[in-house]
């Protein structure tokens, strides 16, 4: 294995969701087939408790109605074709459940989890990971919420997590939040790394800080060759991509 690929992993984002419709099984499959090293999926909780794999914190995209993902029933969100709007070959495709996608992670192979909601999800996330058979280096849990990856984190201690963070331009600081704000924060709250939105403010100086802080530093979402080059250049550990094979043979 030659060391760039060593040096930077290719996380699918939403599964391999440029080819097929995001958050499903047939993403994450296909994402295996297009040489990710990882998967990144979104989770919320269900009416009744279930946790599901799904972005959007309503169903408008994919349902004539408007309605909450928290105030339905696992039951109600499986009627959901989430796949059509992707083409016929996709028609059927329903939303599954975290048990499902837990399933489908190969051996070497991680799954980063990103916690769309509060720390309420917290039981339901503890019983599907004590029962799935990955290794505890197979997830990292992500999260912009600081206190639910707190409360991840205190309650699921063997796993790694992640504090996810977008840049915004300041017209008087510049790039925000600056690396030490970031770095100072993971580590007050125990966290193991962080993943950033991808653009300008990413240079060898913000790495250089993060890596020197001992913490990985991933970065979403990059759907550039030049770009996925150039952080694999400064030394990123992870790239999350809307297209892993296309952009790994670019690397």
């Amino acid at each position: 294995m030659n060391s760039n690929r060593d040096k930077t992993l290719i996380i699918a984002h939403r599964g391999a969701s440029h080819d097929a419709p995001e958050n499903t099984l047939a993403a994450v499959r296909l994402a295996w087939e297009q040489d990710a090293d990882g998967v990144e999926v979104d989770i919320q909780l269900s009416r009744d408790g279930h946790i599901v794999v799904f972005h959007d914190e309503d169903t408008r995209r994919f349902d004539v109605k408007d309605r909450k993902v928290k105030d339905l029933t696992l039951d109600e969100l499986r009627r959901l074709d989430v796949g059509s709007h992707k083409g016929e070959k996709w028609q059927g495709e329903r939303i599954p459940l975290l048990n499902d996608v837990l399933s489908h992670i190969p051996p070497g192979k991680i799954l980063l989890i990103e916690i769309k909601c509060g720390p309420e999800i917290i039981p339901a996330l503890q019983r599907d990971i004590s029962n799935c058979s990955l290794a505890a280096e197979q997830v990292l849990f992500i999260g912009f919420h600081r206190e639910t990856m707190r409360a991840v984190k205190s309650h699921l201690p063997a796993y790694r997590a992640l504090r996810l963070y977008e840049f915004y331009r300041d017209p008087i600081k510049g790039w925000c939040p600056k690396a030490e704000a970031m770095i100072a924060e993971v580590r007050e709250d125990g966290l193991n790394g962080l993943d950033v939105s991808h653009g300008p403010a990413i240079d060898w100086q913000f790495v250089g800080k993060v890596n020197e802080a001992g913490l990985p530093l991933y970065v979403w979402t990059v759907n550039d060759r030049q770009e996925a080059n150039t952080l694999q250049n400064l030394g990123v550990a992870g790239i999350t991509t809307d297209r892993p094979l296309w952009l790994r043979q670019g690397l």
